[in-house]
């Protein structure tokens, strides 16, 4: 595995460990200068980005159908000069759009065809989803974590980089401080990275791959998130190698898992859980446990550079560390012990728990 340095403008670094289709230089030079321009997806350097235009009637703009906003997008990367390029946003999102959830609502950024330069570093994109904080900045970068760390678990997975957002709106002069903000990979950029193509179609969840889906449930499991599902569509996308070929599932929001622990995270009511502290696996019925040893071997091999995501991490609190350190512990402990493993994956094909259950929503009632 090689090790890229994360470095912010306010000299706060991760050490991030991933095994990424993109190299990563695994040292750090002195005069960061005459390192290669990398792509907005390729470099962990934490991307100061300023959107100026009318702010004030975007983030109001909470409810019925969305509406664009020409704005500018300003950038630097470095020591280079700003640049800038026009963009049009709109507020996204269910649950996070509305006010009464969330501080601000999560963006979606189009940027025109005719500005997109080789030079700048959003060459090429189309629209790219934009995390804003919800309940504090804090758990953006927590649920940013989450995705470098499924990045260390496979390539069929989105792409995420941290930045610092700055809002200009030129008719409201109160000034707002820099917050951290996710951008996501575009899913069909996500896609061909993967030499794929995206999979509209509604499958089961024994329909896909299985050593992948495995993979990803206790993924979810090591996480705590109970907020997908394959055959509705719930936060999973789905990609092939071609229109006939079997599917990989590959996740996306996290800040409804417990390693976020977000403070307006909630399991739903169907699962009878008490806090998203508390994992369930939501996986398909396996009665033979030992279909799981690959996946646990796996997890296992990668122990050490899990455990280094957030340990390794100056941008996080030490209590936040601590924390996670236990439910990261908690999770070897039951894949480790075949009673506990046999106890909780072997959970949905227990007729009386709500291993499957349908989540209210998903059906779109």
């Amino acid at each position: 595995m090689k090790i890229a340095i994360l470095l912010s403008l306010g000299f706060t670094f991760c050490f991030v460990v991933g095994n990424t289709q993109t190299p990563i230089d695994s040292t750090v030079s002195t005069k960061r200068q005459q390192l290669p321009k990398k792509g907005l997806f390729e470099s962990d350097d934490v991307l100061h980005i300023t959107l100026k235009g009318n702010i004030h009637e975007l983030l109001t703009n909470r409810s019925g159908e969305a509406k664009d906003y020409p704005m500018f997008l300003s950038y630097r990367e470095g020591d280079s000069s700003e640049s800038s390029i026009p963009v049009k946003v709109t507020t996204r999102g269910h649950f996070r759009r509305l006010k009464e959830n969330c501080v601000y609502p999560p963006l979606l950024i189009h940027f025109s065809e005719n500005n997109a330069q080789s030079s700048s570093i959003f060459s090429g994109q189309s629209k790219l989803k934009l995390g804003m904080p919800c309940q504090g900045e804090e758990y953006v970068v927590h649920e940013w974590l989450v995705y470098k760390l499924y990045n260390l678990l496979s390539s069929q997975s989105f792409r995420a980089r941290l930045i610092k957002v700055t809002l200009e709106d030129p008719k409201n002069k109160k000034a707002v401080s820099p917050f951290y903000g996710i951008l996501l990979e575009d899913e069909h950029q996500m896609a061909k990275r993967n030499n794929s193509v995206l999979v509209k179609r509604k499958i089961r969840p024994q329909q896909t791959m299985q050593g992948p889906f495995l993979r990803m449930a206790v993924f979810e499991y090591l996480i705590g998130n109970t907020d997908w599902s394959v055959e509705y569509m719930q936060n999973i996308k789905l990609i092939a190698r071609d229109t006939i070929s079997v599917p990989m599932t590959v996740p996306y929001d996290f800040d409804m898992s417990g390693i976020v622990n977000a403070p307006y995270a909630l399991p739903a009511e169907e699962l009878e859980m008490r806090s998203v502290r508390e994992r369930r696996y939501r996986g398909y019925c396996v009665q033979n446990m030992k279909i799981f040893d690959s996946t646990i071997v796996y997890y296992n091999q990668l122990k050490k550079d899990i455990y280094n995501i957030y340990t390794g991490c100056s941008l996080l609190d030490a209590r936040y560390v601590k924390a996670t350190v236990q439910f990261l512990d908690e999770f070897y402990s039951i894949i480790n012990n075949p009673k506990s493993l046999q106890r909780e994956f072997g959970y949905p094909c227990d007729k009386n728990g709500t291993g499957n259950v349908i989540i209210k929503g998903l059906k779109g009632e």
